[in-house]
């Protein structure tokens, strides 16, 4: 469907440190349909303890002035647009009640602000209103905004997460009530928010082969993290976060490889690495966040690769970005035993049914690969494109409008 335009409202900003569903998302609506892209407005904490962020800096001066921010994209030159709203209150340590409701409408309505000076500002007539995973603020349109269509994307389990389960996990279910449509990313979440709506369908993560397909068809040196570094590489890439990375697990596993070296690419925004010592490890490397374009150097430089998962009600709903990312590239992947999702993988992925097992099958991982398990890896990631994905984000579309 060609004709709509799509105001995508979303939890994770164009300069988000790991690949986001959103993203690649709007980066192939945009081969079709304007997209414009409304940032997850800043509060006024994050506000200030960012400022020396060179996006922050950047977006400052509008977001003083109580005008809302446009960037365009080099990596998405056309049809899309980047909107970062005014600022906002940091509400989520309120209880429940009066003060918090009132302040939540204030926030809303900064969104609210944002989607109504889009439409003025690029004559926005027949369009779609996708709010992937942010409940926070303009949920759903109100129905004088006149979206053809509210869809609400569902990409974990909200109700698992300290913070965002305060309000968040209402939030969201009033929003999956209120939405024309849910999409979820896992079989998981799909059984959870049917519950609450009918108009609730599957469609899972994908890969943007453009970018990860690079890992097999350039030539990179290998990343300065690994240099004077000797032996085979075990990697990780993604976000490095408490919930799902069992960091006991990649601790054990590093003590019995230790003439490999671990490197795990993404950002840290826990500490739960320093408890168990991981850092103190001598062959783990923890090279942070990088942009989504840097991220084929790394893969190209790996042998196999690990979804080190916790097996928890967190995991058992996530179907990972990272699978298609490394099947892309034809790389050997190891994972934990954590969702229905992953296990559909079973004929291309080593699933570790213990610990133990998972250490044993690097091993195994980093034997010689036959062509035809590499090319077997490359044709299920070429099954799984965002191309593939949008094509059935339209196919479902078409069954409300």
């Amino acid at each position: 469907m060609k004709d709509f335009d799509i105001i995508y409202y979303t939890l994770f900003p164009t300069d988000n440190l790991y690949s986001s569903v959103s993203l690649s998302m709007a980066k192939e609506f945009a081969k079709s349909n304007r997209v414009f892209y409304v940032n997850k407005p800043y509060s006024l904490k994050d506000f200030f303890g960012n400022l020396k962020n060179e996006k922050v800096k950047e977006r400052a001066p509008k977001m003083l002035s109580n005008q809302v921010h446009y960037e365009k994209l080099n990596k998405i030159p056309e049809n899309f647009l980047a909107a970062t709203p005014t600022l906002t209150l940091p509400i989520n340590w309120l209880p429940d009640g009066k003060m918090y409701s009132s302040l939540h409408q204030y926030n809303k309505k900064v969104v609210l602000k944002t989607v109504k000076k889009l439409i003025q500002d690029f004559d926005i007539k027949r369009y779609i209103y996708l709010n992937c995973y942010n409940p926070y603020g303009a949920a759903v349109l109100p129905a004088s905004y006149k979206a053809a269509l509210n869809i609400y994307q569902c990409i974990d389990d909200i109700s698992q997460d300290d913070y965002t389960v305060k309000h968040g996990y209402d939030l969201e279910n009033e929003a999956i009530k209120e939405a024309d449509v849910t999409l979820v990313t896992s079989k998981q979440l799909w059984n959870l928010k049917s519950k609450i709506s009918p108009n609730t369908h599957i469609l899972h993560n994908a890969v943007d082969q453009t970018v990860f397909r690079k890992a097999i068809e350039e030539t990179y040196d290998p990343p300065l993290e690994l240099a004077g570094r000797k032996g085979k590489v075990i990697g990780f890439i993604g976000n490095l976060d408490h919930l799902r990375i069992n960091y006991q697990l990649l601790k054990k596993a590093a003590a019995a490889h230790k003439d490999k070296t671990f490197l795990l690419v993404g950002p840290l925004n826990n500490t739960e690495y320093l408890e168990v010592g991981l850092d103190q490890m001598p062959n783990v490397i923890l090279a942070g966040g990088k942009n989504l374009y840097e991220l084929p150097q790394y893969l190209q430089h790996m042998d196999c690769t690990l979804i080190p998962f916790k097996c928890n009600t967190v995991t058992a709903s996530i179907y990972p970005l990272k699978i298609n990312e490394y099947l892309t590239a034809g790389k050997p992947v190891i994972a934990t035993n954590f969702s229905v999702d992953i296990r559909s993988f079973s004929d291309h992925v080593y699933i570790a049914e213990s610990e133990e097992s998972f250490v044993q099958l690097i091993d195994t991982a980093l034997q010689p690969q036959s062509k035809a398990q590499i090319e077997g890896r490359m044709q299920v990631a070429a099954s799984n494109t965002w191309t593939a994905r949008i094509k059935e984000f339209w196919d479902i579309v078409d069954g409300y409008v």
